[in-house]
């Protein structure tokens, strides 16, 4: 929900963390001013980029900044943040996929949201912000249409995907997606030349969001018996990290094909930081600017220390050769079949949050930085045991685009 591109402040020079602050804070204060205080709930680091994308491709004038007052999430400082067309499409995007996560929730009676009661709230608040975002979306230019057919195709793709179905098939429509608001923001800046290559750009970033969200979600997915697209169709994690850094890699060329101002956050972001998130999501262990895809002394990037190799004997899924979990079609690990190691799920392991009790966990932890600085914290959601994303970092992680990015300009 909250976003896949979480940067360390620590890999942020002084300036760049500044930026990256008025864009997250500036689609905050967007979502309260267009849609009222609620809609501050779907605030997302993956949503600014549409803001960092607009910003980056216009030249920046005095209108663009404005100092917001005191926040808490500030402790109570007050800030310079974006304004303009692009912190509101980032709102639009923000509100019409959060009322599809809403939705998608009801549709799986998570939570609180199995009560009938609750559940009929929650389709209002969804179909409240689907309006709010299409009206935005109008004043922009930009019809929202495409999302909301995007995430309807995906529920019948889900319906029926089945082993042997093209992991791509499944991530098409979020790809779709994220494409279209990507390429609009080339409308807004007046480069209508870039939504060509940002659209390319947006494509891949969507199926990068779609396979993290899987890789990660896989355990809890598999002990809950919830849907998820890689034990569905069967994919590898072979598989989908190879296509992970393929969509990294095809990020980064598209956006050498377009023309920007001044690219300097939006490099870091999509150049440096999805490079992170793919290792975060994977379990390894290394920083982006030690290599490309580079593993772990111990061979095996997916977590199991010792193991020869990603699925040799000492796989951590649980099973041989083959398919995660060393599983057959309808065995376990295979279509059709438990998933591996789990059997019915762990009884110890706390339960999954429901969407509105997950949101109060969240402004929680962030409230009090744990997110950030927290030696260990459970998710929000899942209630998986995470680390706070800069606790170990030595603020040296990422002292240049030199060091970081080996990729001639990227």
């Amino acid at each position: 929900m909250f976003g896949m591109v979480r940067p360390c402040t620590h890999r942020l020079t002084d300036g760049l963390k500044t930026e990256w602050m008025a864009h997250l804070c500036g689609l905050c204060l967007a979502l309260r001013s267009d849609h009222g205080q609620f809609a501050r709930v779907v605030t997302n680091y993956d949503g600014l980029i549409v803001s960092v994308l607009t910003e980056a491709q216009a030249e920046r004038t005095e209108d663009s900044r404005r100092t917001a007052g005191p926040c808490p999430l500030r402790a109570m400082r007050t800030a310079p943040v974006a304004r303009g067309e692009g912190a509101r499409l980032a709102a639009a995007v923000s509100l019409v996929l959060a009322s599809a996560k809403v939705r998608d929730h009801v549709a799986d009676r998570d939570g609180v949201l199995a009560r009938r009661p609750v559940a009929a709230a929650a389709r209002k608040v969804a179909l409240g912000w689907d309006r709010a975002g299409a009206r935005t979306g109008r004043e922009l230019g930009f019809d929202t249409a495409v999302l909301v057919d995007a995430v309807d195709r995906q529920t019948g793709i889900e319906a029926v995907a089945g082993a042997g179905t093209p992991l791509l098939t499944v991530t098409e429509p979020t790809e779709t997606a994220t494409a279209a608001a990507f390429a609009h923001t080339a409308v807004l800046a007046g480069r209508p030349r870039n939504m060509a290559p940002l659209a390319e750009a947006g494509r891949l970033f969507g199926r990068l969001a779609h396979l993290l969200d899987a890789v990660e979600d896989r355990e809890a997915d598999a002990a809950s018996g919830a849907w998820n697209p890689l034990t569905a169709t069967g994919t590898s994690l072979r598989e989908a990290r190879r296509l992970a850094d393929d969509a990294v890699h095809g990020v980064r060329l598209a956006l050498r094909d377009a023309e920007f101002v001044d690219d300097r956050l939006l490099h870091v972001l999509l150049a440096h930081e999805l490079r992170q998130s793919v290792d975060r999501a994977f379990g390894t262990t290394t920083c982006s600017h030690q290599g490309h895809g580079q593993q772990p002394p111990h061979g095996n990037p997916y977590g199991g220390a010792g193991a020869p190799g990603p699925y040799g004997s000492a796989n951590p899924y649980g099973g041989g050769q083959g398919m995660p979990g060393g599983g057959v079609p309808g065995g376990p690990g295979g279509p059709g079949g438990l998933p591996p190691g789990f059997g019915g799920g762990d009884p110890h392991r706390p339960k999954p949050r429901g969407f509105w009790a997950g949101c109060a966990a969240f402004t929680g932890l962030f409230c009090t930085c744990r997110i950030c600085c927290a030696e260990e914290y459970e998710g929000p959601w899942s209630r998986k045991k995470r680390e706070g994303c800069c606790h170990k970092c030595d603020g040296d992680c990422c002292p240049g685009c030199d060091c970081c990015c080996p990729c001639d300009g990227c």
